[in-house]
């Protein structure tokens, strides 16, 4: 008998190997991993079939033998290669590469599957009053490990929520704590820490319908449809305890890292569980410890991004996508897979119910439920006695900007009007927290020559390079492009005309931070002086930083909290009552087909973060196109109706959700190559293909990072008919002579184009 191995290099087939016969191996299991020799290279390849040799379709003297079997049973069974399988056959990716996808980096590599991970825990001796009374780090980060109970926690674990390694040593050097390897045994029962809330009439019925599919062991997927404050995480907290009870796991997807330790807190408050939290940020042994503790059982809870999705479970109950609507889930590399539709597909192979919970559905999800294929569960009222906050339009034609003087008397504009200013002292003043929502960081989007038209451009990209200032330093100043992260020092005179009237245009999140601090943080104009909060990139980049900022927003007091898209996501501010959209027109304005929808989701996920406690909440839009028909429908109806209106567009113009895209994106050294590679790959396309074909034009950024792009669209109205075509043609076109030194990617499903 022969194996057939699936290794990770770019080809659309698998790999006979054979079993040196003069050894005692046994012929290694399907779904374990070998190592193998594959021209100069040493592999490390997962075992998908056994053939006989007279199936081979290389000669005998020609097949080389295993070098070694590094598993005795199988890491991944049946189901997962079955998964496995069906992400080639769809995003027509190479079998061997979508296996080291879903296979941590640790175990790619060969490492064995049973490496500890250092626990830290108090001594059962420790008291507060082991600590002197000016120790107030150390007792700080003692009480952080003493809310994990007497099992304490792992490193990586306190690591991530802020701890630090030099505070654990010197701890355990006075006694206080101890590290250990903690053997894995069998997780006790799941049990309630704290008893769950009362539901109302659409939560009861949501989550009877989700617990009814359960114990009929079939799969369904719902759309839990609730608005922002609506308590869909209680939803998903009841639904889980029947399933937890019944000895059963629950995965839980979440859209950013940044989240991950806010939800784990959440769900450790209610369940005394095992819980596992899965994302990028982790180290490799952490990672590999948690795919160990998913596939063994030992991991009730689990949370994780995207790639948690092709983690393998042993006893898999339940699945939820949290914010499934965000772009987050699309993964943009290698295999480009969505894992809100793998999360569908899981629960199909599993037989088990599938939530994808949303404030803001995509228009994909919402036909799908018109269609019959999710079930949808409406929640139409907040929880509570809280209020949707009320949305107004402010014109921004017809009042001025506001006005703010500079140290050298000069006045500069501030990008806010009067009467977003009145709105935001207004709310200060009565002890509440504003949000003012600004997706775009840096100090200013474009560095212009006010004399000879000058911009500074990324020498690698097409695009602007981005103004980072600080008026505190002269090192935080310099230019950055957000594409390729070309840096360069802002130029003290244009380098066309030599002119010093060089100046920075537009608004950032740290230019608005630093306009809002004259006005509400100055002593020489503001006699009541409130922090500026700015959440962005730049401001969250170092460990811990996001919980510090956190815990400064939760402690209550007046504040401005300026953010990026990062605010918009799941997060609970309960003292926000005002949130401002300076800058609403941007999205509406865009070529791509789907920006209206992203736009919208994105103004009402952070619409949602006003109100959400027992105070009143307030949103206010400024525009210069208060009389834009989508925008008038959003604020006026409500989300769902726009969508519906979108939905009906899409429908007219043949876009998805109402046909369904493959685009083909190809990169080069120069426009001529990719351009033409693409109009050879239409040439190979089959007579009578009945598809759309668009292109192959410039990709929406031509240059990047010193490439060029062009692309290929392809549409069609039945899926089936797509991936027919697809199975027959792009293998050849990666075979074009005219493609040989260029890179080709198929992108099933795109998000944008």
């Amino acid at each position: 008998m022969l194996v057939q191995v699936a290794l990770p290099v770019p080809l659309y087939q698998v790999f006979d190997y054979s079993v040196l016969v003069n050894t005692n191996a046994v012929l290694p299991t399907i779904g374990s991993r070998v190592q193998v020799s594959f021209g100069r290279q040493t592999l490390i390849g997962i075992v998908v079939a056994h053939i006989a040799q007279v199936d081979s379709s290389v000669p005998a003297s020609k097949l080389k033998p295993i070098t070694q079997c590094l598993d005795d049973t199988p890491i991944l069974d049946e189901q997962m290669l079955a998964l496995a399988s069906w992400l080639a056959r769809y995003y027509h990716y190479p079998l061997g590469d979508v296996l080291a996808v879903m296979l941590p980096t640790l175990i790619r590599q060969g490492k064995p599957l049973d490496l500890l991970i250092t626990h830290w825990r108090i001594l059962p001796h420790v008291t507060d009053t082991d600590f002197r009374a000016n120790a107030n780090k150390q007792k700080q980060q003692f009480d952080m490990l003493k809310l994990h109970g007497e099992r304490g926690a792992s490193e990586e674990v306190l690591l991530l929520e802020g701890m630090q390694r030099s505070f654990l040593t010197t701890l355990e050097e006075k006694g206080l704590i101890e590290r250990y390897i903690k053997l894995k045994t069998a997780p006790k029962a799941v049990s309630l820490a704290k008893m769950p809330l009362t539901l109302n009439d659409e939560q009861q019925l949501a989550v009877d319908s989700i617990l009814s599919a359960h114990r009929t062991g079939q799969y369904s997927g719902f759309l839990l449809n609730g608005i922002t404050g609506s308590g869909k995480t209680e939803v998903y907290l009841q639904a889980m305890q029947a399933v937890l009870e019944a000895g059963q796991q629950v995965l839980i997807l979440v859209p950013e890292i940044g989240l991950t330790p806010q939800t784990r807190a959440r769900f450790a408050s209610r369940f005394a569980a095992q819980i596992v939290l899965l994302h990028s940020g982790m180290s490799d042994t952490y990672r590999l410890q948690g795919w160990q503790d998913c596939r063994t059982g030992h991991a009730q809870i689990i949370i994780g991004t995207r790639s948690a999705v092709l983690y393998p479970f042993a006893n898999l109950g339940l699945i939820i996508v949290d914010e499934a609507h965000d772009g987050s889930y699309k993964q943009q590399d290698s295999l480009r897979y969505h894992a809100a539709d793998l999360a569908l597909y899981r629960g199909m192979q599993a037989k088990i119910p599938v939530v994808l919970g949303t404030a803001t559905p995509t228009l994909e999800h919402l036909k799908l439920a018109t269609d019959g294929k999710l079930i949808e569960c409406q929640l139409r009222t907040r929880a509570g006695s809280a209020k949707l906050a009320s949305m107004q339009l402010i014109d921004a034609r017809l009042q001025s900007t506001h006005q703010q003087n500079q140290d050298d008397g000069a006045r500069y504009d501030t990008g806010l009007t009067d009467q977003l200013i009145g709105a935001i002292k207004q709310t200060l003043e009565a002890g509440e927290q504003v949000l003012i929502f600004l997706n775009r960081r840096g100090y200013a989007p474009v560095l212009l020559c006010e004399a000879c038209g000058w911009q500074a451009d990324c020498p690698r990209c097409d695009a602007h390079l981005t103004v980072h200032y600080s008026n505190q330093s002269n090192h935080n100043s310099y230019l950055k492009c957000h594409h390729c992260d070309w840096q360069a020092y802002i130029p003290a005179v244009c380098p066309d005309c030599s002119s010093q009237n060089i100046a920075a245009k537009g608004m950032g999140t740290t230019r608005l931070s630093e306009n809002l601090h004259a006005i509400f943080a100055n002593p020489q104009t503001s006699k009541q002086l409130y922090p500026i909060i700015q959440i962005d990139r730049d401001t969250t980049r170092k460990k811990d930083s996001w919980e510090k900022i956190y815990q400064q927003i939760n402690a209550g007091k007046p504040a401005i909290l300026v953010g990026t898209q990062m605010v918009a996501k799941g997060h609970h501010f309960p003292n926000v009552t005002l949130v401002c959209l300076p800058n609403a027109d941007r999205g509406f304005l865009s070529a791509d087909f789907r920006s209206p929808e992203h736009t919208a989701q994105l103004m009402i996920q952070v619409a949602g973060r006003a109100g959400r406690g027992d105070k009143v909440g307030r949103v206010l839009i400024q525009t210069l196109q208060p009389d834009n028909p989508l925008l008038l429908k959003l604020v006026k109806e409500g989300y769902l109706p726009f969508a519906q209106e979108l939905l009906q567009e899409r429908k007219m113009m043949g876009l998805p959700p109402y046909s369904h895209a493959a685009l083909i994106r190809c990169e080069g050294k120069t426009l001529v190559a990719t351009t033409q590679a693409l109009k050879d790959a239409i040439a190979l396309l089959p007579a009578g293909h009945n598809l759309a074909v668009l292109g192959p034009i410039d990709a929406p950024m031509t240059k990047k990072n010193s490439r060029y792009h062009a692309q290929l669209l392809l549409l069609a109205k039945n899926r089936n008919q797509l991936h027919q075509v697809l199975n027959h043609w792009w293998q050849p076109v990666l075979a074009l002579p005219s493609a040989k030194y260029l890179k080709l990617t198929l992108d099933i499903d795109p998000v944008g184009w």
